[in-house]
């Protein structure tokens, strides 16, 4: 989950940086209002990127929490290979 997330985050900065060159190098030359649609499509971009790339999936343990059940919190910690402080 964690790749897939990477590597639609690193995709949509691509873009986005694309479409800012694009926009001013190339774009320009014929259509200024063109471009600068492009670039606030480009604008909006990095919020959505941040959005995707933090968001939590169904299998993700974040921050490492205990939820407040005993049996759950060792199971967890067995899992990730932790041992528990007494």
């Amino acid at each position: 989950m964690l790749a897939r997330r990477r590597r639609l985050y690193f995709a949509m900065m691509g873009t986005c940086i694309g479409l800012f060159v694009l926009a001013w190098g190339v774009v320009r030359l014929w259509s200024v209002p063109v471009a600068v649609g492009m670039c606030v499509v480009a604008m909006v971009i990095p919020p959505l990127a941040a959005m995707v790339a933090n968001r939590r999936g169904p299998d993700d343990r974040w921050w490492d929490d205990p939820s407040g059940d005993p049996k759950s919190d060792e199971w967890w910690d067995e899992l990730d290979g932790k041992k528990r402080r007494q």
